[in-house]
């Protein structure tokens, strides 16, 4: 069974349940199914076909995931783009995918920048969407009394695929504009008194919130079921804070991507707040960690190829194995731990240092708020490395009580040469620290 199987079910047995609000308006299971069909018909009209390509924007709306499932009844490719894409590139991509035939079975077509920065087309399979959903469903407690807020963009994997394990469990997907307007995000939780929640948060969002909302997080901690962060690393301090205010919720650390779905996770309110791990394979995935350390993943979640680029699928994709970036190791328990990307090891004299491990450890200062490691050229050395920094508002520190702070925490050849405080560190739309805007 797919989604819109799901939905039907539903549509059927509990035809009132709500099953998707925004602040604005909702719509209950056997509305979302008649508009579903509606919709379907109205697309068919206008002439997307079975395998091929249906270009639109993404938007925080109820009528936005109800086309998305409409593309998918008429068997159709999503193709759903960030809602600020230039009309340009709008219109190239409606051009390059116009009456192109896909492999039978493939559900959606999502371009994502990854770390290169030039956009691919990931095609994603029926079968991908449904396994990666029963994936969550396998281990985070998606149940039909659970609403699930969406706060990130739609056309990206980390809120677009938690659309379908909420509904396929029956639950509520409860979608908001971003976190602007913190406000609206605990009204959510003041709507449904009796409900009990999920969400997913980016590391930044994490922090940000435990900053500025602390106190509305605590009142509303007996009603979070779980919290989802992953698309970029949490430190250690922020793991141990979250768990701190919200002692009984499951906090989950996933590793995840366009490419493969989400293929692990770790409840990191055990106490140990482990920094790096993402936790044991999930249900439908397999990792393997090769002599050099480079994960690799296969199972049914994983990509079918990127769009007209057999090159570039090939040189990731080999005999049904996903070649990662990404090095780490197993420990005794069947952890997996992450050492960061192999392309992003910055070489300081022939050693390789890992910008996030150093990251972590700067995290743990009580005045940074924020921070980034990156390569900077040296008149000697050639190379070495650069820790941007911002600092907690109220709070002071010099580079060299950082430095000091370092030298005592981490081998010499990780202390940074160069310091910089900055007043923001650049992101990715989806939260991730922008490092290849630094290597610009």
């Amino acid at each position: 069974m797919d989604l819109n199987d799901y939905i039907y079910k539903f549509a059927q047995e509990t035809p009132d349940r709500l099953a998707i609000v925004t602040p604005t308006e909702q719509i209950t299971y056997g509305e979302l199914w008649d508009h579903i069909s509606t919709n379907g018909a109205i697309l068919e009209q206008q002439g997307v076909r079975p395998q091929e390509a249906h270009v639109f924007r993404a938007s925080q709306s109820i009528n936005f995931i109800t086309t998305y499932c409409a593309v998918h009844f008429n068997h159709a490719v999503a193709v759903p783009l960030e809602q600020s894409t230039p009309q340009e590139v709008f219109d190239g991509i409606q051009k390059e995918t116009n009456h192109h035939v896909f492999p039978k079975g493939t559900a959606d077509l999502l371009f994502t920048s990854g770390s290169t920065g030039k956009a691919k087309g990931v095609m994603l399979s029926d079968t991908a969407l449904t396994t990666c959903a029963e994936n969550f469903l396998h281990h985070h407690p998606y149940t039909s009394d659970l609403v699930f807020i969406i706060s990130g963009p739609l056309n990206h994997i980390a809120s677009l695929f938690k659309i379908h394990p909420t509904l396929m469990a029956g639950g509520t997907v409860c979608v908001i504009d971003g976190l602007k307007d913190i406000n609206a995000f605990f009204d959510v939780f003041r709507k449904f008194p009796d409900r009990r929640f999920g969400m997913f948060l980016v590391p930044a969002s994490i922090r940000m919130i435990l900053q500025f909302s602390r106190d509305q997080l605590v009142e509303v901690a007996d009603k979070i079921a779980f919290i989802e962060t992953g698309a970029a690393p949490i430190t250690k301090s922020d793991m141990a804070e979250l768990a701190s205010v919200l002692p009984n919720a499951r906090l989950f650390n996933s590793l995840g991507g366009t490419e493969i779905g989400c293929v692990c996770t770790y409840d990191f309110n055990d106490g140990k707040y482990m920094a790096g791990c993402v936790g044991r394979t999930m249900y439908h995935s397999h990792i393997e960690i090769n002599d050099e350390g480079t994960i690799l993943i296969s199972g049914p979640t994983l990509f079918t190829g990127y769009f007209k680029n057999p090159e570039q699928t090939a040189s990731v994709l080999r005999d049904g194995v996903f070649h990662t970036s990404d090095r780490g190791y197993f420990d005794e328990e069947g952890n997996i731990h992450l050492l960061g990307r192999s392309d992003d090891a910055i070489n300081v004299g022939g050693f390789k240092a890992d910008p996030i491990e150093i990251e972590n450890v700067v995290m743990t200062l009580p005045y940074v708020a924020d921070c980034i490691c990156i390569s900077a050229p040296h008149p000697i050395a050639g190379t070495c490395i650069k820790l941007l920094y911002m600092v907690k508002e109220g709070q002071t520190c010099t580079h060299r009580d950082v430095a000091l702070y370092l030298k005592s925490r981490l081998e010499a050849y990780k202390i940074p040469t160069l310091f910089e405080q900055v007043e923001s560190i650049k992101l990715t739309y989806n939260g991730k620290k922008d490092r290849q805007y630094y290597k610009q």
